[in-house]
């Protein structure tokens, strides 16, 4: 009975020893599968990281490039309100430009007939005046009239070649002047000294001195001028030539005889 027990017992203890030598075995196999499965879910991890920095980086670009298209869009609005700006003063600008041009042209359609009218008045003025250099100041009569059809001459240009002549008029009327030229007198033309003392009188005198005229106004035409007169218009002449000193003088002057 005992012995049946004792057999019993070493049967149980073989079993249990075989079981737990499987178990060892089989645990033994497991191992490598286990770190087999946990070295694929490492790298499936590391993968899964790989791709979230990788979408990280693009959102991150993205975000930056959002930023400066932003920041683009506000310095071109900028920009553009600064144009607008820019463009409406201009337009502002033109539109009073435009408004002088349309006054300029209402003006220019007054001032024209007025110019015209001045140089005819200026015209007339130099055929009845004393004969002061007449050919000349015909000749700066004719000129204006070219410049008023001279097309690439402003108006503001014309009118101030017009003051201008009346200003050169003017002058005439003023001081004692004298200049030499050629003197028509009977059909003949002869070298003298013109002087004249503003638009008083006119005189001319032959450059040997001996002769001398004096312009008739009234008649409209030159006469001979007493000897007594002959040293008193060289003095006059010599004074205004500044080449002597000034002095009283004594000359006949027909505008003062008809003054009284």
């Amino acid at each position: 009975m005992t012995k049946v027990i004792n057999k019993s017992k070493v049967a149980a203890a073989l079993v249990g020893a075989l079981a737990i030598a499987g178990s060892a075995t089989a645990a033994a196999q497991s191992v490598p599968s286990l770190q087999s499965e946990e070295a694929k879910i490492h790298q499936a991890d590391v993968r899964s990281q790989e791709k979230i920095n990788s979408l990280f980086e693009q959102s991150q670009e993205l975000l930056y490039e959002y930023r400066g298209i932003v920041d683009q869009y506000e310095q071109l609005k900028v920009y553009n309100d600064h144009v607008q700006r820019l463009v409406d003063d201009q337009n502002a600008q033109l539109a009073s430009l435009q408004r002088q041009i349309d006054s300029v042209e209402d003006t220019k359609q007054g001032v024209v007939p007025l110019m015209y009218k001045m140089i005819d008045a200026l015209e007339q003025f130099v055929k009845l005046d004393i004969p002061i250099h007449r050919e000349r100041r015909l000749d700066r009569v004719e000129r204006l009239r070219d410049v008023m059809a001279n097309s690439n001459v402003t108006t503001s240009e014309q009118f101030r070649q017009i003051t201008e002549a009346y200003q050169a008029e003017m002058d005439y009327g003023s001081g004692l002047i004298a200049y030499e030229g050629k003197l028509n007198f009977q059909g003949e033309d002869i070298s003298v000294d013109f002087f004249h003392l503003g638009r008083a009188a006119l005189m001319a005198q032959s450059l040997d001195l001996k002769n001398g005229w004096i312009y008739n106004k009234d008649a409209g035409e030159w006469e001979v001028l007493e000897d007594a007169y002959l040293s008193h218009l060289t003095k006059a002449i010599r004074m205004a030539r500044k080449q002597t000193a000034p002095d009283l003088l004594q000359l006949p002057i027909y505008a003062a005889e008809r003054a009284e």
